[in-house]
């Protein structure tokens, strides 16, 4: 069968679909991880939601390990599970380039005032 007849196929098609269906889920649970990573990253690095994606990227270009990996390292850290040293190194790293200092605020967002 050529490759022209096979795209009409019904059951090709179908495996095309739930390919795609299998593909849309990894990247939604994907997505989802990388949101709550940012959020663990904002609290525990004291860091701006919006320098925790930065953070996550860099650690995955410097040890050559998946974002999604990284962010899952991320968050079983917060439950209590020790992340491999060199990713805890090159986390360090990243959020102290972007911490934020307990006297000042990121841009646009407010913090506690102190009298």
């Amino acid at each position: 069968m050529d490759a022209s007849a096979a795209a009409g196929c019904p059951q090709t098609e179908a495996e095309r679909l739930r390919r795609e269906n299998r593909q849309l889920r990894q990247a939604l649970a994907s997505h989802a991880t990388v949101d709550q990573a940012i959020g663990v990253l904002a609290v525990l690095g004291r860091i701006a939601p919006q320098d925790g994606f930065t953070v996550l990227r860099e650690v995955s270009q410097h040890t050559n390990t998946k974002l999604a990996q990284v962010a899952e390292h991320v968050l079983k850290y917060a439950q209590g599970v020790a992340p491999p040293d060199a990713l805890v190194k090159k986390l360090q790293e990243a959020v102290g380039r972007h911490h934020t200092s307990p006297h000042r605020t990121a841009p646009g967002r407010t913090g506690p005032h102190r009298e």
